[in-house]
C-alpha cells in the first residue's frame, strides 16, 4: 500500500499526444491575461478597499503579486522541464508520487471547476443588468437557481455551453477568440485609466492604511492589508492555466516560461494602477458596491460609464471562463491518460485534435452547477485551492532539484532554493489569513477526493499494471 501511494511517474515526452501544437508565447501570455483580468479588477478592487485595506489595497495587490511571482518562477521551471498538460498535478506525480498527485489534481478540479461555475454566475448577473440598461427583461424564473425561487440561471448555464462548443472546435480558434476579447477588455481598462487620471484627488488616499496590517474583529472577520491580500489573491488565480497548455504550445520549453511570467507581470502592473486610481477618485469608504469601477466613473460625472464597464466586465469574464474551462479539460485529460479517472476521457478527436469527450463532460457538469446551484461564498474556497497548488509547485522544484539533479532544465530558477522557499512562505501566510469556514470546506473537499482515490483511482492507475 505504502509503495503504491508513493509511486512516481517518469517524465514522458508528450509530443505525439494527438493534441494540436499551435500556441505561441504571445498566445500563452494572453491566455494568462485572459484568465487573470476579470472579477478581480472590476469587482474585488473596490470591495477590498472599502472593507479590508483602504487605499493601501495597492499594497495588498503588491503582496499577492509577489507571492504569485515566486510561484510563477517555480511553475516556469517545472513547465519547461517536466511539461505535460496536467499542471501542478503532473509535476506532483513526478516529484512526490501518485497519492499527492491525485490530491493536487482534485484541488485543481476545485480551483478550475468551482471557479468556472462561480464566474459564470457573476457573468450572468452582469448580463441581466446590461439587458436592463436596454429595457430588456428576462423572466425572473430563468435568472435564478431553484433554491433562490427560480427554475434555472439560464444565462450562466448557456454561456458555459457556448464556450464548451468553442473549445470543441479547436484550441487555435479558442485562442484567437480569447485574444480578441482580451483586446476589448484592455481597451475598457485603458479608457478608465485615462478618465480617472484627470480627476485624481490625492486627499482620498488619507488615511492610507485605516485598517492596519492585520487584525480580527469580534465577528471573526479579518481586516487589514494582509487580509486584503488574501482576498484580492482571487485576481491572480488562473495565470497558472498557462501551464496546462504545455502540450499545445509550439515550443513549450521556451514559450511557457515567457507566457507565465509575462502575463503575471502585466496583470500586477494593471492591478496596481487601477486600484490606486480607484481609491484616488472616490473615498474608499464608498466603494463597497457590486460594480465599484462603474460607480466611481459615474461619481466623477461619466454617466455613460456603466455601459462601458459592463462591456468590459462581460468581455473580461468570458475570457476568464474560457481559460478556466480549457484548463479544467486539460487537467482531467492528463488524469484520464494516467488511469486515475476513466480512460474514455483521454481520447482525442483526430479531426479537431481536441479531447472532445472530456470537454463535453466538463461542459455538462459545470453548466449544471452554474445553472442550478447558487455558489455564493463557495468561490472563496477557490483561493485556498489555488494557494495550495502554488505551494506544492514550489516544493516540487526543491524536491526535483534533489532527486533529479541532471534533469534538463531549459528555464532554471535563480538563487535556488530561495525563490521556491519564499513562494512556500508567502502563499502559506496568505492561507492563514483566510476565514475558518473556508478551511473547513477545503478539508471536506479533500476528504471526498481521498475516498475516490482509494475506491477507484489507486486500482485503475496505469502504474498499477
Amino acid at each position: 500500500m505504502h509503495r503504491k501511494l508513493l509511486r512516481t511517474k517518469s517524465i514522458v515526452d508528450h509530443s505525439n499526444s494527438g493534441l494540436k501544437k499551435c500556441l505561441t508565447a504571445f498566445d500563452l501570455a494572453l491566455l494568462g491575461i485572459g484568465c487573470a483580468i476579470g472579477t478581480g479588477i472590476f469587482v474585488l478592487t473596490g470591495i477590498a478597499a472599502a472593507t479590508q485595506s483602504g487605499p493601501a489595497v495597492v499594497l495588498s495587490f503588491i503582496i499577492a503579486g509577489i507571492a504569485s511571482a515566486f510561484a510563477a518562477l517555480s511553475y516556469a521551471e517545472l513547465a519547461a522541464s517536466v511539461g505535460g498538460s496536467g499542471s501542478a498535478y503532473g509535476y506532483s506525480y513526478v516529484a512526490f508520487g501518485e497519492f499527492i498527485a491525485w490530491v493536487m489534481g482534485w484541488i485543481l478540479l476545485l480551483e478550475y471547476g468551482v471557479g468556472a461555475a462561480a464566474v459564470a454566475n457573476g457573468w450572468a448577473g452582469y448580463f441581466v443588468n446590461t439587458l436592463g440598461n436596454f429595457n430588456l427583461q428576462m423572466p425572473e424564473a430563468l435568472t435564478k437557481a431553484p433554491i433562490m425561487g427560480g427554475l434555472i440561471n439560464l444565462p450562466a448555464f448557456g454561456i458555459i455551453w457556448v464556450l464548451t462548443i468553442l473549445l470543441m472546435v479547436g484550441v487555435k480558434e479558442s485562442a484567437r477568440f480569447n485574444n480578441i476579447i482580451v483586446a476589448i477588455k484592455l481597451t475598457t481598462i485603458a479608457i478608465f485609466i485615462a478618465l480617472a487620471s484627470l480627476h485624481l484627488n490625492t486627499e482620498n488616499w488619507q488615511p492610507f492604511m485605516p485598517f492596519g496590517w492585520f487584525s480580527t474583529l469580534e465577528n471573526g472577520k479579518n481586516i487589514g492589508v494582509l487580509a486584503g491580500a488574501s482576498l484580492v489573491f482571487f485576481a491572480y488565480f488562473g495565470f497558472d492555466a498557462v501551464s496546462t497548455a504545455a502540450e499545445e504550445a509550439k515550443n513549450p520549453q521556451r514559450d511557457l516560461p515567457i507566457g507565465l511570467i509575462a502575463s503575471l507581470s502585466f496583470c500586477t502592473v494593471i492591478y496596481i494602477i487601477v486600484s490606486a486610481l480607484l481609491t484616488g477618485i472616490v473615498p474608499y469608504t464608498e466603494l463597497n458596491v457590486s460594480s465599484p469601477v462603474a460607480f466611481a466613473l459615474t461619481k466623477i460625472g461619466y454617466t455613460w460609464a456603466s455601459t462601458l464597464v459592463a462591456t468590459g466586465v462581460l468581455a473580461g469574464l468570458i475570457t476568464v471562463l474560457l481559460v478556466l474551462l480549457y484548463g479544467l479539460t486539460r487537467i482531467l485529460f492528463a488524469m484520464s491518460r494516467d488511469g486515475l479517472i476513466s480512460p474514455i476521457f483521454s481520447q482525442v478527436n483526430p479531426d479537431r485534435q481536441t479531447p472532445t469527450k472530456i470537454i463535453l463532460m466538463c461542459g455538462a457538469v459545470v453548466s449544471i452547477v452554474a445553472g442550478f446551484i447558487p455558489l455564493g461564498e463557495l468561490a472563496e474556497t477557490v483561493n485556498i485551492g489555488t494557494l495550495a497548488s502554488f505551494i506544492m509547485v514550489c516544493v516540487g522544484v526543491i524536491v526535483l532539484r534533489k532527486r533529479q539533479p541532471l534533469l534538463k532544465r531549459p528555464f532554471k530558477n535563480p538563487w535556488n532554493p530561495l525563490i521556491p522557499v519564499l513562494g512556500i512562505l508567502s502563499c502559506g501566510a496568505l492561507m492563514t489569513f483566510l476565514p475558518a469556514v473556508t478551511w473547513m470546506r477545503f478539508g471536506i473537499w479533500i476528504l471526498v477526493g481521498v475516498v475516490i482515490y482509494f475506491v477507484y483511482s489507486m486500482h485503475h492507475s496505469k502504474l498499477n499494471k
